[in-house]
């Protein structure tokens, strides 16, 4: 008897961990975020007092506050859980990275979570200077000569940063400062996808710069997959 009773706890033990993996696994939220109407023409930027940075373009840089791809798919939108989801208190020993070239900051948008390092590097051979202009957290404003080391900060609560360069106006970059780690940034075809989230109710919200915030309420169950759509209204 006793070893029957240990040959099916054996047995058991695959099923266990296999529901085990299901539920912490979560479920995979995935969708795209569109433009609905005529999308603004980007602006021409004129880089006649960098002729440095200037030369690296075959063609002059535009804007990069609405980019729209084929089928009105919308570019640098940040898609996040904003509601549902427990704060998380421990960030990613990973840090966030952008980067300076060709006077401008790549990437546009760049997302990270509550107190995670990001580093700003500096690869052109002018100088530049980064100046976030938040509302919850500390104002910072610091110049980096070409050659010296990457510039690195933290950023307390969330919020959404915008971040300008003094000595060049035309750069501008955004960072999305997060109190969960399941966001995402649409690329050129508008999709995102949040992996890993546990089921359960949650509000899903998506920024763009120009076109603001929407949000959703979403309930995620296991072993189903329902794409989520954002469609954004041209001004």
């Amino acid at each position: 008897m006793k070893m029957q009773r240990i040959a099916n706890a054996l047995l058991s033990l695959p099923l266990c961990l296999s529901m085990a993996s299901v539920v912490w696994g979560g479920a995979n939220v995935s969708g795209k975020v569109t433009l609905s109407g005529l999308a603004p023409k980007p602006k021409p930027i004129s880089m006649v007092a960098e002729p440095g940075c200037a030369k690296m373009y075959a063609t002059p840089l535009t804007t990069e506050d609405t980019i729209v791809g084929q089928g009105g798919a919308l570019k640098n939108v940040v898609v996040y859980i904003s509601a549902g989801a427990p704060d998380e208190a421990t960030p990613p020993s990973q840090p966030v990275v952008i980067t300076q070239k060709g006077c401008r900051f790549t990437p546009h948008v760049v997302a990270m979570q509550v107190n995670q390092e990001l580093q700003v590097v500096n690869q052109d051979s002018t100088s530049h200077n980064i100046h976030p202009l938040p509302t919850s957290n500390r104002e910072w404003n610091k110049a980096q000569p070409p050659g010296t080391p990457a510039v690195s900060e933290t950023f307390a609560r969330p919020e959404i940063i915008p971040v300008k360069c003094n000595i060049h106006p035309w750069m501008r970059t955004y960072f999305a400062v997060l109190k969960t780690s399941h966001y995402s940034v649409t690329g050129d075809d508008g999709s995102f996808t949040l992996p890993n989230l546990p089921p359960g109710k949650y509000t899903l919200t998506a920024w763009h710069e120009t076109f603001g915030t929407q949000t959703q309420e979403i309930a995620v169950t296991l072993n189903e997959a329902t794409p989520i759509n954002f469609v954004f209204k041209a001004k």
